[in-house]
């Protein structure tokens, strides 16, 4: 790959496998009564203790005028966890995942409205193919015409509609940190907005159900589901306030689809899961959705 490989896209790629494990951990406390502002809240605490540690990294601290811009930016990213997180509980893994991927050209998109960034044919093109690869996952999700629309159809409509929200939230999130970030300095302007985060979800404590932290069986996927996705947020929020590149990384990021159809399949049938259930077609479909995001990304990395 030699000297002028990026190798900075290896962070959003430890991010696109944490961020599934995490999701299939988390899907199984939400089947057992673990709602998604609970799943929320650890979350966002976890990733408030994790990015404590950056503030060594030193950086220049603005004046309260501009505290804003770390407000709008937790904002942002609490709307983007908790819609992910009701995206899991209403259907599966394996549709959430590749659909989170239309961030790819949200981020192309907005990088372009939003900054001086010019994006190459290259880029454009491995998002269009990504968007495609959407669409397959999209309609596999579909139910035959003229069949009985069934709960799990209706489910999965909402996971694709709630995903897709959550991906503009994040993909408007993704824009903004490279864009404000620099000026404070990864050091500075992290810590401050996921202190932020951890603070606004405590807004959340009336509607925790304690369900899933009291039981036994429940918690230990809880608390590692919630600090797997944590732990990915580092990887994937450090990388775009560090190194910017936010359409490159997001293509990488846009990997999680591919682990979220196969790793979810595998641990389904072998551990039990709602994708054990669909037939081998259905999940084919997927998957050749996913392998659409996996020939995007060798574009990127490759040609952009």
């Amino acid at each position: 790959m030699g000297s002028d490989f990026p190798i900075h896209l290896l962070l959003p790629l430890s991010a696109s496998i944490l961020f599934v494990f995490g999701l299939i951990a988390i899907k199984r406390t939400s089947q057992g009564g673990g709602g998604p502002w609970t799943v929320t809240l650890l979350a966002n605490v976890w990733a408030a203790i994790l990015f404590s540690p950056l503030w060594f990294l030193g950086g220049t601290m603005q004046p309260l005028s501009l505290f804003w811009q770390p407000a709008v930016i937790a904002v942002l990213f609490i709307m983007g966890q908790v819609l992910t997180f009701y995206a899991i509980s209403k259907g599966d893994v394996s549709v959430a995942a590749p659909v989170l991927g239309i961030k790819v050209l949200l981020v192309a998109v907005l990088a372009t409205l939003l900054t001086s960034d010019q994006l190459s044919g290259i880029v454009w093109a491995a998002a269009a193919i990504a968007t495609i690869g959407i669409g397959m996952v999209q309609w596999s999700a579909r139910r035959p015409r003229g069949s009985v629309v069934s709960k799990s159809a209706h489910g999965a409509g909402w996971t694709i509609g709630f995903a897709a929200l959550s991906a503009c939230s994040f993909a408007l999130f993704d824009v903004l940190v490279q864009n404000w970030s620099p000026a404070w300095g990864s050091g500075r302007f992290l810590p401050l907005v996921f202190w932020m985060v951890a603070i606004l979800s405590l807004g959340f404590l009336p509607f925790i159900k304690p369900v899933a932290l009291k039981d036994p069986k429940l918690r230990p996927w809880l608390l590692l589901g919630t600090l797997l996705i944590a732990l990915q947020a580092i990887c994937i929020v450090f990388a775009l306030s560090r190194f910017g590149d936010a359409t490159r990384v997001n293509v990488v990021y846009a990997l999680r689809g591919l682990w979220g159809v196969g790793l979810a399949w595998w641990i389904a049938v072998r551990w039990g899961g709602s994708e054990a259930d669909h037939s081998p077609r259905v999940m084919v479909m997927r998957l050749a959705g996913a392998s659409l995001l996996t020939a995007a990304v060798v574009m990127v990395v490759l040609g952009g």
